[in-house]
């Protein structure tokens, strides 16, 4: 996509981005661009007409400051959204796969600069691998390893959480470089699986417990999961594929909460708005999960790319920007959901919004980048 057509779409999804402008000129309320935020996202539910739901969460440095839940979490039952209402967040679980990998480096447990196959042989296995394609650990996080996108086999793509680390091991030899390793940013899910298996040879520790121990259990995410426990299902918003746009399959989505065999660092975990506002918080800087120097690595291009100055990707992080606005989080779409984190730093606001359904009028990556557009220009402090 072309810088100018993201800042068309930017203009029309934010709501007129040019009425934003000619209002913050005369420096609205924080209340009024909540409100704006708030009224927005019931429109666009309502415009979507498929009796879904949407929720979201605000915050501003160490808090959740807004908290919002709107629709059905079952469009027959018709039982309302709450704060307790469970989405998947998709790729966002790479965020958290990222930094792991930070934290593991931190402990003196490995060094990203070093590649995987000192504790994942298996890597050698890949098609065309070979010592001038060694890949590191931070390539793998960065999406720079030159890996593609999936691997040629369908198996590998159910499975239960159980199951996930032989699926991957049956995945790799069915993986091809599509790229030189280093030479680009190309996103790559079956890279971030290989990375949590990598990790956790490494720790000598089963991926999801390390996940659970080190970034769960410190933020008291008590509403994240990478398997929905049978007293939560109830918690669960029921899926739905496609949208107003779409047919919708409710059939796919049901199907998939069984396991998506090898795809669970790279996007397995269900969270809350308010869970992953915690998680975003602890990437901001608080709660200690990593030192600060590690962050802002994880938080700048780990390659630069002239032809998509307004987007670019760190260490488990996707970084959007404009004149105005410096951004970090991560999107993810699952077959039934969508969700979002992303923050600024500098003034410190971030929000979350989830989704269970595919497509609607709420573009989340815009709606939420144009919400802290409005917020740092009422600079705030």
């Amino acid at each position: 996509m072309k810088t100018i057509n993201v800042f068309i779409i930017l203009a029309i999804l934010s709501n007129g981005i040019g009425k934003v402008d000619h209002q913050l000129k005369n420096k609205p309320s924080f209340e009024i661009v909540i409100k704006d935020f708030q009224d927005q996202l019931e429109a666009d539910l309502e415009d979507d007409n498929i009796d879904g739901s949407i929720s979201a969460a605000i915050v501003h440095n160490n808090k959740i400051i807004w908290s919002k839940t709107f629709g059905f979490t079952d469009r027959i039952t018709k039982i309302e959204a709450d704060s307790n209402t469970i989405y998947r967040v998709g790729s966002v679980t790479k965020s958290f796969t990222a930094l792991l990998m930070m934290q593991l480096e931190e402990d003196g447990i490995l060094n990203i600069e070093e590649p995987i196959e000192k504790y994942l042989p298996e890597i050698k296995k890949l098609d065309g691998y070979a010592d001038s394609t060694k890949i590191t650990f931070k390539q793998l996080a960065a999406h720079t390893s030159g890996l593609e996108r999936e691997p040629q086999l369908e198996s590998v793509f159910s499975g239960g959480v159980d199951e996930w680390e032989q699926k991957l091991l049956e995945a790799i030899p069915k993986t091809s470089f599509q790229s030189k390793v280093g030479e680009k940013y190309s996103y790559s899910n079956i890279g971030y699986g290989i990375l949590g298996l990598a990790l956790a040879r490494a720790a000598n520790k089963p991926y999801t417990t390390l996940v659970e121990e080190k970034i769960f259990k410190p933020l008291q995410m008590e509403n994240t999961h990478f398997s929905i426990p049978k007293q939560k299902l109830k918690q669960l918003a029921k899926g739905m594929e496609g949208g107003p746009f779409g047919e919708l399959n409710i059939d796919t989505p049901q199907k998939e909460h069984l396991g998506r065999g090898y795809k669970v660092p790279n996007g397995a975990i269900y969270s809350t708005p308010n869970d992953l506002a915690k998680f975003m918080m602890g990437t901001m800087g608080f709660y200690d999960l990593l030192e600060e120097s590690k962050l802002e690595v994880m938080q700048k291009p780990a390659i630069i790319q002239n032809e998509a100055w307004w987007q670019s990707y760190g260490l488990g992080f996707r970084l959007l920007r404009d004149s105005i606005l410096s951004t970090a989080g991560h999107t993810g779409a699952i077959s039934g959901y969508t969700a979002n984190f992303m923050f600024e730093k500098e003034q410190g606001f971030g929000v979350v919004i989830m989704r269970n359904y595919n497509w609607g009028m709420t573009n989340i990556d815009l709606r939420a980048f144009a919400l802290l557009r409005r917020l740092k220009r009422l600079n705030i402090k």
